[in-house]
């Protein structure tokens, strides 16, 4: 039993001449009007009145987490019924189910000293428990399995070998690689891969827990999104099993959470988060956390929550760049044993530039039409599949390819458009690209510059200005600009 005196005063009693069934219905009707409805269902509902001796009133509840979360959350009001059904002696004491599998159930008890002690007045009681690791429920499985039977959830192909690293993704990859070596062992604890949609959080997840089921076959870890976490936890919730849940998860060495925003507006599902946070970082467990933004950029989560996400390291994955994209798209077609024309390749590294996950998409789509309507891949046919594939995605010509049509068409390397070179065939080049990426793009006057060569705004402005003028008055310039028109619109 764990006894909770809630306060004393000798000359203030009632009589009370009621079953602890009916006294514990009066402090509900009380507590009902207090709280939110889903509060009252969940925490207060599952309460079941035990006995009243004297001033004495005992509740059994669910678990030893259900406990600690009435005392940390309810104590107050629990306060102010008691005194009120019972009189200023009233006490609270509270019964603990400890569940030992889905069949059966056994209460323990712990005794703490009344109130007292001034120490004890407010804060919510930790207690220690010893649990079999066997007795534990597993949330993924029914019943509960032991913890060397844990599936880890990770997905084989998402290896660090299958990771294409570029300056987008260089620091995640390797403070990734140095966890995964390391686990729990570095300053990278926890360790928060963010960026947009696509951009390979979730394969860097993977690929940093396959690494470590590989380099410690001991260990136990164990990916979960974070939308099957919260189901779990309100599943566990209603089937009374918060300790089980609690302890399976504490139990695991790398415990990977993918889109932890998720969790924003989530109180409960954040607190018992938090709980297992706390265990495994102070036992030395490795924590890994995918978000699609930074954590000062998370609303609705805890402050506490995301000073902990600061511990360890945020590391930033960002648009792949052209670079990158060929070389993705060259993995891919070597991992399923195809060949492509290298100015298709070319092509769709330079017309989708937005994520991985689209580049990839682009590639697959463009097999099957070949396959299906037995054409040969052309790059006509990649420019009629990424039309409509783009439609979709609400495309816009990149400034990389426009740069790349621009010096096809001038016959010029295309790291001489980027040079400091004042050649009269580079500075045209140069000033036309501009002019085709402020009108065809939304990409900033700053961006445009910085692609080409590290040029400020206002030379972006003054080629724009050029380039007008030169069509108006210069009639074999106004030919070069519609025919890379052509070039640049896709049909």
């Amino acid at each position: 039993m764990i006894k909770r005196k809630i306060t004393k005063n000798a000359n203030n009693l009632k009589t009370m001449n009621k079953s602890h069934e009916s006294a514990w219905e009066s402090c509900l009707k009380v507590i009902k009007d207090n709280i939110s409805l889903q509060a009252f269902k969940t925490w207060f509902e599952p309460i079941v009145p035990v006995k009243l001796e004297g001033y004495v009133l005992t509740i059994q509840v669910p678990s030893h987490f259900f406990y600690e979360w009435l005392e940390q959350h309810y104590i107050t009001l629990l306060r102010k019924v008691i005194k009120k059904e019972l009189g200023l002696e009233g006490t609270l004491e509270y019964s603990i189910v400890m569940e030992n599998n889905t069949q059966s159930r056994s209460p323990y008890t712990v005794k703490i000293p009344t109130s007292n002690s001034s120490n004890l007045k407010n804060a919510p009681v930790n207690i220690p428990i010893n649990v079999d690791e066997k007795q534990i429920r597993n949330p993924f499985v029914i019943p509960g399995l032991k913890k060397v039977n844990i599936e880890s959830n990770l997905i084989p192909n998402f290896t660090f070998e299958n990771f294409i690293e570029g300056e987008c993704n260089r620091l995640a990859r390797a403070s990734g690689f140095a966890v995964a070596n390391k686990p729990g062992g570095t300053a990278f604890n926890p360790l928060l891969l963010y960026g947009g949609v696509g951009l390979g959080k979730t394969h860097l997840a993977h690929a940093i827990g396959i690494s470590i089921k590989e380099n410690f076959p001991n260990k136990t870890v164990l990916y979960v999104q974070s939308e099957k976490f919260a189901h779990q936890f309100i599943d566990a919730i209603k089937n009374q099993t918060t300790n089980d849940f609690v302890h399976f998860y504490q139990m695991i060495d790398v415990l990977i959470i993918d889109d932890v925003q998720f969790f924003a507006g989530k109180e409960r599902t954040q607190d018992v988060f938090f709980s297992i946070f706390n265990h495994l970082h102070q036992n030395g467990k490795q924590i890994v956390l995918t978000s699609d933004k930074a954590p000062v950029e998370m609303q609705g989560m805890e402050q506490r929550l995301l000073s902990r996400f600061k511990w360890g390291l945020s590391a930033d994955l960002g648009t792949p760049d052209l670079e990158t994209r060929i070389a993705i798209l060259e993995k891919k077609m070597y991992g399923s044993g195809i060949e492509l024309p290298r100015e298709v390749v070319e092509y769709l590294a330079y017309s989708i530039n937005t994520n991985v996950r689209e580049i990839e998409g682009a590639l697959n789509t463009l097999l099957a039409q070949a396959s299906l309507n037995k054409k040969a891949i052309t790059l006509d046919l990649a420019k009629q599949m990424v039309d409509k594939f783009v439609r979709s995605t609400a495309r816009e010509v990149s400034i990389e390819y426009i740069q790349k049509v621009v010096c096809d068409y001038f016959d010029l390397p295309i790291e001489m458009l980027k040079s400091k070179t004042r050649k009269r065939e580079v500075v045209q080049a140069r000033q036309i690209s501009m002019y085709f990426s402020k009108k065809m793009t939304k990409s900033s006057l700053a961006s445009i510059g910085a692609h080409c060569g590290g040029k400020d705004h206002a030379t972006v402005l003054h080629a724009c200005r050029t380039v007008v003028n030169l069509s108006e008055t210069d009639k074999q310039f106004r030919h070069y600009l519609e025919e890379l028109e052509k070039k640049l619109t896709i049909q």
